[in-house]
């Protein structure tokens, strides 16, 4: 399993995933979340930030089904998933992640047919600490 390669702005990102909570960066000044975290506020320019806290709950954007897996570190799990989820509380904000059958699952644990794009997931966290998402009714 690959390590997220961590900046300064995202490295809380990954801290609190580490702990099982899902939390996007904020805008202190508007209230606007935005992701991926950046020092600035794209809509008011303020560099004040916090991040709260979101219920990880969200529904399927997009996906695909790498063929051949385009990283050598997961060939043996392929074929397996890559999704994008709109998240429920942040409709503007689209995490990047796996749709598994549960925490710790492998990332071929969910057949590519049972994806659809609207579907509705929820965030889990397994020993590695990643956000991954598992289908709110499988």
């Amino acid at each position: 399993m690959l390590s997220p390669v961590t900046d300064p702005d995202g490295a809380p990102f990954w801290q609190y995933a580490a702990q099982g909570e899902l939390r996007v960066q904020t805008c202190a000044a508007c209230d606007e979340p935005r992701f991926p975290p950046r020092p600035c506020c794209p809509h008011c320019q303020s560099f004040a930030s916090e991040w709260r806290r979101v219920g990880g709950h969200g529904r399927i954007w997009s996906y695909v089904v790498p063929h051949p897996p385009l990283l050598p570190d997961y060939a043996e799990q392929a074929p397996y998933n890559v999704i994008v989820v709109e998240l429920t509380d942040a409709p503007r904000i689209r995490l990047v992640g796996n749709l598994v059958t549960g925490p710790d699952a492998p990332l071929n644990s969910l057949p590519p047919d049972r994806i659809r794009i609207g579907a509705k997931v929820q965030a889990v966290f397994g020993a590695t600490g990643l956000p991954q998402w598992t289908l709110e009714r499988p």
